[in-house]
């Protein structure tokens, strides 16, 4: 299906550009602010005469590219591609079959959270574990396909192995730019593996993004952290596969982590598009939890309502959205304000027993995703989310992304004595509930008999 061709606008004072005019850092020569993809039917500006696609066929069309082996119908953004005509030529798409993640029930998950209706879509179900997948084969086929050999991204882990990873499956070198210290050695081995030039630097995420802000002025390196604007394109097509997945019903509410802020406007762009041109007749609100240790987005909205952000020095196990300086900001602040969502956050000790209770479940995530799960219970104990609404968590990454979290959680390693004796007795008891540390019994068959006889009679956790 052929529809027309896209431009840049700035977000900020929303001048427009061709896609050929935009500067290596992807910000705005007038205002410094980011871009966003538009095409015709953005924010309903096509005009009477304009041919948008039509919503059935699309539907049509995307069900029955399920069914073909062509690698960009298989893939769960490409598949969608009417809706991200970004690239020229699709045989040359860098795919590794991303998107077409799960959408789980989480029935206990919804009773702790005291609401009836819970799903997460697991984002973590992509090829390198995490969401960064949709958005890294969309922006990496962009770089590719303008003849760039170098890419590059500053990371806290989940980005550099989906940039790694898609840069050599196109043939591409790319270099990656870590914190020193703070960051989960499963994300970075797979960037290792994956053949990336790993560069770590003594400072913290938002000083590897500063320097590499200057590098691409300079050289021929394609920026691919997420304000490149085709890394969102990608990030968008969850939405479509969300409603797809139910069957083009909408829920009423979607909680998302937050970290640099992008993942949250990506969606919200996805579900206003797939409004404006009549797929689906309402947009779900979007709300973003944030970690009490990286909460610059929180702190703004409740000293300033969102004018203005004052960036922190991030501090959270959850290394996923440690980041004290999102380059997004301002993009989720509109998402919160277009969607009627909210912005809250949660304690590590929350996040813990929520990944913990998404675990019991048998659908691991990775810490930062859970801030989901918290969040919700704290908007539900407010009153902003009531019991009958159908909310889903977007669950950003793997659990194999922090195996050394899980297992400290479960050994009663991962807090200090201090953080402790923060939690009340009943706290204390639900942790102790959750974990299932190792039993290390001596090789004695009478010795473990009796051991799974004591475990065999107790009750099963509802």
């Amino acid at each position: 299906m052929k529809v027309a061709t896209h431009h840049l606008r700035c977000t900020e004072c929303t001048t427009v550009i061709g896609k050929d005019e935009v500067s290596s850092n992807f910000r705005c020569p007038l205002c410094n602010g980011l871009y966003e993809v538009v095409y015709s039917w953005t924010n309903a500006a096509a005009g009477p005469d304009s041919r948008l696609p039509n919503p059935s066929a699309l539907r049509w069309l995307w069900q029955e590219r399920r069914s073909s082996t062509m690698p960009v119908d298989q893939s769960g953004v490409w598949r969608f591609r009417d809706l991200l005509p970004i690239v020229d030529d699709l045989e040359k798409v860098i795919t590794l079959r991303e998107g077409n993640t799960p959408l789980y029930d989480l029935p206990r998950c919804a009773k702790a959270a005291g609401i009836d209706w819970l799903l997460a879509k697991h984002q973590g179900m992509n090829p390198t574990g995490s969401f960064k997948d949709t958005g890294m084969t969309a922006a990496l086929s962009v770089a590719s396909q303008r003849g760039f050999e170098w890419v590059a991204c500053a990371s806290t882990g989940n980005t550099s192995a989906a940039m790694a990873a898609y840069a050599a499956r196109a043939g591409l070198r790319s270099i990656v730019f870590i914190p020193e210290g703070k960051i989960a050695w499963g994300k970075l081995s797979q960037s290792m593996d994956y053949g990336a030039l790993t560069i770590q630097l003594k400072t913290d995420f938002d000083g590897c993004v500063k320097i590499l802000g200057e590098l691409v002025k300079q050289f021929p390196i394609y920026l691919l952290n997420s304000v490149n604007p085709y890394r969102l394109e990608g990030q968008k097509t969850p939405a479509f596969e969300l409603v797809e997945q139910m069957e083009w019903q909408v829920p009423e509410h979607v909680i998302v982590p937050g970290g640099n802020l992008a993942n949250s406007s990506a969606l919200a762009k996805g579900f206003a598009e797939m409004r404006e041109l009549g797929l689906i007749p309402r947009t779900p609100k979007i709300s973003i939890i944030q970690a009490e240790g990286a909460n610059p987005l929180y702190r703004s909205l409740q000293e300033n309502g969102g004018e203005s952000l004052t960036p922190v020095v991030a501090n959270t196990r959850a290394t996923a959205i440690r980041i004290g300086n999102p380059a997004s900001w301002r993009k989720a602040v509109n998402a919160l304000r277009t969607t009627g969502g909210w912005c809250d956050q949660v304690s590590e000790q929350e996040i813990a027993l929520a990944k913990a209770e998404i675990g019991a479940e048998g659908v691991g995530c990775e810490p930062a995703s859970a801030v989901t799960l918290a969040g919700l219970k704290k908007l539900v104990a407010q009153g902003k989310i009531s019991t009958e609404e159908r909310v889903v968590l977007i669950l950003t990454g793997h659990t194999l992304k922090d195996s050394a979290y899980t297992i400290d959680y479960h050994r009663n390693e991962l807090f200090s004595d201090a953080e402790k004796a923060q939690l009340s007795p009943g706290e204390q008891l639900q942790h102790a509930a959750l974990r299932k540390p190792p039993i290390v019994l001596d090789a004695d068959p009478s010795l473990v008999l009796r051991t799974l006889e004591s475990h065999m009679h107790q009750p099963q956790p509802a």
